[in-house]
């Protein structure tokens, strides 16, 4: 087998992916999946954990109660 022949093996396949993978993204069945996973981003965050990261809000405040005004 020479070159030209492996290339031309690997082509099809890869042409033979990507038309599954198309057709598996437009499909009918996914639908659903797809409509949810556009409005992710719009979803209500109350379940989403707090940020536990205060020692910055911590620090300014102990900057305030010291009375630095450089900082």
């Amino acid at each position: 087998m020479d070159t030209g022949t492996f290339r031309g093996i690997i082509t099809g396949i890869l042409i033979i992916a990507f038309i599954g993978l198309t057709l598996w993204a437009y499909s009918k069945r996914r639908t659903k999946d797809f409509n949810e996973a556009k409005n992710l981003p719009f979803a209500d965050e109350d379940d989403a954990p707090a940020n536990r990261d205060t020692s910055a809000s911590r620090e300014a405040d102990s900057r305030h109660d010291r009375g630095d005004k450089n900082t």
